[in-house]
């Protein structure tokens, strides 16, 4: 378990310092002269076409994986992609804002494509009475490495002269080299599991990809069949969407349209890492004792009145490491709980592929809502870049309310008739 966990203590570099920390700001400084419209317009977009591009691949993927017993290979492979680009970023500079975006995308397709290979080996690391607190325990891990990692990289750039670093940029460059560094030596331990059996088939490239794509086929209409697990995906689509927005635009949101102090968003961050590894873990006893749909729900109810907060009141740093503190006692939960439900429901024979469905799922969400919040000051007349957070509003409010009707013992009995 804690070899498998320790892939969330490995990319969690790329989500803290890369995603949600640095890049963000980095791009605020390379499009310093545009407006704050068009350098929202553009990041969205970037956001919007890396979630794209996994989402339509990612069932094709889990298909091909299950078949060929290939998900350590197809997870080294999508990892090496997001290491290599995280290391890019080092020699990106000023007038060049389009190759940042570029290569951010680039690596944000190999995070999040090697997650559906690591989300579905779960089922291959707990039993199932623990998956609650398995899956809690790699997210807890996560945050802990991830805001580690992410406390030294601030302390590069906010004292640059302490690490032999000519200034504030250099010292920038070699934070997302570190995160390269970190992301490859942490992801080893994963690569030496023994894959079970029925994972471990090897053979031709051509005939794993055709009985992948047979599979795909197949899973699509058994997907149709299984009411309460399609239930579950669309209210994740929903709800999923908007955390993962909040995740990446927090930073962006605060600096180029509140204008909040950067040292104060960056600090605000890490109070999130760190209230979020406890929290997490709590979340997963907490799933554990009244049921992962209830918890899931509490928290969603907690997003609701942080957007609802942002939106109305929000117009201090103070402010924002309040928010900041909410949203890490309720996001790893909400993250964690999520996937274990998800599994409850997954024929474990079949698991990459329908962890592929999960995660293409969870990538078009993850276009939802940037999109929602790029357009809608361009549709409403009265509205401004503030009042778009708004939506992401309307995407818990729904997301709640499908997942109340998700019946969580039918969809684990579904699971074992089709298993």
């Amino acid at each position: 378990m804690l070899s498998w966990a320790l892939y969330d203590w490995a990319n969690s570099a790329f989500a803290t310092t890369v995603m949600a920390g640095f890049f963000p700001v980095f791009y605020s400084v390379l499009t310093a002269d545009m407006s704050a419209r068009d350098s929202q317009f553009w990041f969205n977009i970037a956001l919007a076409a890396s979630s794209i591009l996994v989402a339509v691949a990612a069932p094709v993927l889990g298909a091909i994986a299950d078949c060929g017993g290939g998900r350590k290979r197809f997870l080294a492979v999508f990892a090496m992609l997001g290491i290599v680009m995280s290391a890019a970023l080092a020699w990106v500079h000023a007038g060049v804002w389009w190759v940042g975006l570029l290569l951010y995308g680039l690596g944000a397709v190999g995070f999040s494509a090697a997650n559906i290979f690591y989300d579905s080996m779960i089922v291959e690391v707990s039993e199932p009475a623990d998956i609650d607190v398995v899956s809690a325990y790699g997210y807890a891990l996560g945050y802990i490495g991830g805001g580690l990692l992410f406390t030294l990289n601030v302390l590069f750039v906010t004292q640059p002269a302490w690490f032999g670093f000519a200034s504030a940029g250099e010292a920038l460059s070699a934070s997302f080299i570190s995160v390269a560094l970190w992301w490859a030596a942490f992801t080893v331990p994963l690569l030496c599991i023994k894959e079970s059996a029925s994972q471990a088939r090897q053979a031709g490239a051509r005939i794993i990809i055709r009985d992948g794509l047979r599979q795909l086929r197949a899973t699509f209409r058994e997907l149709r069949r299984m009411r309460v697990l399609f239930m579950f995906l669309i209210a994740y689509w929903f709800y999923i969407d908007g955390v993962g927005t909040i995740i990446k635009m927090a930073v962006f949101f605060g600096d180029r349209i509140l204008n909040l102090p950067r040292d104060s968003l960056i600090t605000a961050l890490l109070l999130t890492q760190f209230v979020a590894f406890p929290a997490a873990l709590a979340f997963g006893y907490l799933g554990k004792r009244i049921g992962p749909r209830a918890a899931i729900l509490a928290g969603l109810a907690v997003y609701a009145g942080v957007v609802v907060y942002a939106w109305r009141w929000l117009d201090s740093a103070r402010d924002f490491y309040f928010l900041a503190a909410a949203i890490g006692l309720v996001q790893g939960g909400v993250q964690s709980l999520s996937r274990s439900l998800y599994a409850r429901f997954v024929p474990k024979s079949k698991s990459a592929e329908f962890f592929g469905f999960f995660n293409m799922v969870g990538k078009f969400a993850a276009i939802l809502g940037p999109l929602l919040m790029a357009v809608t000051p361009l549709l409403i007349a009265a509205a401004d870049e503030r009042d778009s957070i708004l939506a992401l509003l309307f995407l818990f409010l729904i997301g709640g309310a499908l997942l109340w009707r998700v019946d969580v013992a039918a969809g684990a009995r579904a699971a074992r008739e089709a298993e």
